[in-house]
């Protein structure tokens, strides 16, 4: 059974790289972005419409690569996390997070008790289908579900230290863009109420033993948030990729004419 060496790696305080699958459907996406050196894959199931079936064989191919597989969940909802643990995903980011409401109850229905309520299902994707000791098989889910709380909004930023208290909370990662749009600068995301806001994501989750991470497309930002102690790093997207690399060529080969 594939075991979540991402979750230590963030724990002996390592950076990890990864992005958002947001557009593309076919499971390949794993294995193109395991060749391109990321760590780990979000399979983006807020904005974007997959269905179970795609988001599973996505997260198959991504658990034979190697590349770990993680899921933006929609809303906090029993069956949406239990099952998308259950097909296979080795973390779950819960975007929206304004109170410690909110990530007790993700780290309720993700965790095993006595840690919390998730129903057993054993014979499943999640353990490659080794089954082995119960009671080893729910410890070992319990320590590698990697939860993550998406800070988006300027009421979770105000809340971060009661966000954060809950022992299983291993990433506080910042949506920069819609973390703009609640302090009324949309877009804005190098505004000084926005960078102070993150700055404080940074020193708070060091101060509570929690990993910070961000989701950019702005490579230069993404180095200045690094160097300030993030850890989990989230560049770009599938659909990123392709607009950035088929507009970025396509203007230089024009040039050429």
């Amino acid at each position: 059974m594939l075991r979540n060496e991402l979750k230590i790696r963030l724990k002996n305080k390592e950076t990890v790289y990864g992005t958002m699958v947001q557009e593309m459907t076919s499971p390949t996406v794993a294995q193109i972005f395991k060749r391109s050196g990321f760590d780990f894959i979000m399979v983006d199931c807020e904005h974007s419409p997959y269905d179970h079936s795609t988001v599973r064989e996505i997260l198959r191919v991504a658990r034979l690569e190697k590349i770990y597989p993680m899921v933006r969940i929609r809303n906090l909802d029993y069956s949406l996390v239990t099952g998308y643990l259950d097909a296979g995903a080795m973390g779950l980011m819960l975007p929206r997070v304004e109170s410690p409401n909110d990530t007790n109850t993700l780290v309720e229905f993700m965790k095993y008790p006595p840690l919390g309520t998730r129903g057993l299902s054993s014979d499943a994707p999640h353990s490659d289908y080794h089954f082995g000791e119960l009671q080893e098989f729910i410890d070992t889910h319990n320590a590698d579900t990697l939860v993550i709380a998406q800070i988006e909004r300027k009421s979770a930023v105000e809340n971060l230290k009661k966000i954060l208290s809950n022992p299983e909370i291993d990433v506080a990662l910042v949506g920069p863009e819609d973390l703009s749009l609640s302090y009324g600068v949309p877009g804005q995301t190098n505004h000084p109420e926005v960078k102070k806001a993150i700055e404080k994501v940074i020193h708070t989750a060091k101060d509570m033993n929690v990993a910070s991470g961000i989701h950019m497309g702005n490579i230069e930002a993404l180095k200045e948030w690094r160097a300030k102690g993030m850890q989990m790093i989230m560049y770009n997207s599938d659909l990123g990729f392709l607009l950035d690399g088929a507009t970025d060529n396509l203007q230089i080969l024009k040039k050429d004419k």
